[in-house]
């Protein structure tokens, strides 16, 4: 499994926008795609929220590939 981390300059960045900033996806649409099917976890668990407020200390998660947000 691939890790890597992300250096978050904000106090918080929606998980829809930190899947295409993370270039798992190409467009929006299909991060909205692979939120609402269940593919994606935070901290372990699924999370369905698009806009999820994604902060310092979380870890997300698509089949192989796993980001821990600093």
């Amino acid at each position: 499994m691939q890790q890597d981390t992300f250096q978050l300059t904000k106090e918080f960045i929606p998980l829809n926008q930190l899947i295409k900033l993370l270039g798992w996806t190409e467009t929006g649409g299909q991060s909205h795609e692979l939120i609402d099917q269940g593919f994606v976890l935070v901290n372990g668990e699924v999370e369905t929220q698009r806009r999820k407020k994604v902060v310092k200390g979380m870890v997300v998660q698509i089949e192989n590939q796993k980001v821990v947000i600093e």
